[in-house]
């Protein structure tokens, strides 16, 4: 036991791993437990009480984001096979695989009856959708995210003008399926940088402080110039305008949290690359075994996200009076469930690391998406070519 043990710690610190990776995913997914498990007051950057509320929308996009992250680390072998058309093909059908079961295990989540917004249809298909743009150039990435963060917007408005579906309709069935919540249409912006930040965070120390300024400039852009113009006509005329008009379109630009608004693309979507890049760069410190459970969370982040939402559910099913109404959650938040279950699932994380190793959700993806060979990454933030990282 004692061998085990210390074969699973090393495993963390192994040459193919990049740290800063496991620990920004478990700083999403943490903050998503946070958005989900606690009554968080909305950011106001001019209020430091409120900064708790930076967890909103931007936890899932930083979850968002570290999908093309992996898919970006693994993207140069696959790159130098593009021209190669049955090579390629080889390498993207593990990945659709565990994009298949990723998105298959959110809409199970959704039978909980949980009232949140389970990310996962949607991380499933920009899974997919990444498995195509994981051969592209630099160049054509970068184009791609900045035209999506800033037209994409405008197509999610148009669709979502109509209202929200009725529960129980077809339409809502649609957006289930969809994972319309982070609507793929938009999202995508953050998965195509993800995968250029993939490839930055493999060039060293230098690349990343520069990912990190340019996060920091997307975020200024976003919250500073862009989002005020669609907070303020939102203010003014509300958030009901007529599609197609001036204000409607002034109104795209917002940067609220889930708004989808041209503001939180370019926002969010900075503020996702600079955590990241900070995750990475303290991660080469000493800081990485002061926060080595926040990086065990994030070495098997589907297990420990699908766990809080199983715990949420059961909890909901035997505790009376509370429900699963999204108008009754409140209820629920006030039982005050955020430390016993962010505690109980990090002591369980940490209890499989030490005799097991791999997180049970992304073993059983190993085994099933295995025979098509194996990219691994895509759902524990390891790397697919060891020794590439030994300098991070």
């Amino acid at each position: 036991m004692s061998q085990r043990v210390k074969q699973n710690v090393a495993r963390l610190e192994s040459p193919g791993r990049i740290p800063g990776i496991d620990l920004a995913r478990g700083l999403a997914i943490l903050g998503m437990y946070v958005a989900h498990l606690t009554v968080v007051t909305s950011l106001e950057w001019s209020r430091p009480q409120t900064w708790l509320g930076v967890v909103e929308g931007r936890s899932a996009i930083l979850f968002a984001t570290l999908a093309g992250v992996s898919l970006g680390l693994m993207g140069s072998r696959m790159r130098a096979q593009a021209g190669e058309h049955d090579a390629a093909r080889a390498q993207r059908k593990p990945i659709m695989i565990r994009a298949v079961l990723i998105w298959t295990l959110g809409l199970l989540l959704l039978s909980l009856d949980i009232p949140v917004f389970v990310v996962l249809p949607a991380y499933g298909l920009l899974l997919m959708i990444g498995a195509f743009l994981v051969t592209w150039s630099g160049r054509a990435l970068a184009i791609t995210a900045a035209l999506t963060a800033a037209v994409a917007p405008f197509v999610v408005a148009l669709i979502d003008s109509g209202g929200q579906p009725e529960r129980g309709s077809a339409a809502e069935l649609v957006s289930d399926v969809l994972g319309w919540n982070y609507p793929f249409v938009a999202w995508l912006a953050f998965v195509a940088a993800g995968i250029i930040a993939g490839r930055v965070i493999r060039r060293g120390i230098g690349p990343t402080v520069l990912l990190l300024v340019s996060g920091v400039a997307l975020s200024v852009l976003g919250y500073a110039v862009l989002g005020p113009v669609g907070n303020q006509v939102i203010a003014r005329y509300g958030a009901d305008l007529p599609a197609g008009s001036t204000f409607w379109a002034l109104s795209v630009f917002r940067d609220d949290p889930h708004s989808n608004g041209v503001g939180e693309a370019f926002g969010s979507g900075g503020f996702a690359l600079a955590v990241l890049a900070v995750s990475v760069l303290a991660a080469t410190t000493s800081l990485r075994w002061l926060l080595w459970p926040v990086r065990v969370i994030g070495s098997m982040p589907l297990t420990a996200y699908t766990a809080h939402l199983l715990v949420w559910g059961i909890w909901i099913m035997v505790t009376p009076g509370v429900g699963s109404d999204i108008h009754r959650l409140h209820g629920f938040l006030a039982l005050d469930p955020f430390w016993p279950i962010t505690l109980g699932v990090t002591a369980g994380c940490i209890a499989w690391t030490l005799i097991w190793g791999k997180g049970p959700m992304e073993q059983l993806v190993h085994v099933v998406s295995t025979g098509a060979g194996e990219p691994s990454g895509l759902v524990d933030g390891s790397s697919p070519a060891p020794g590439k990282e030994r300098g991070l």
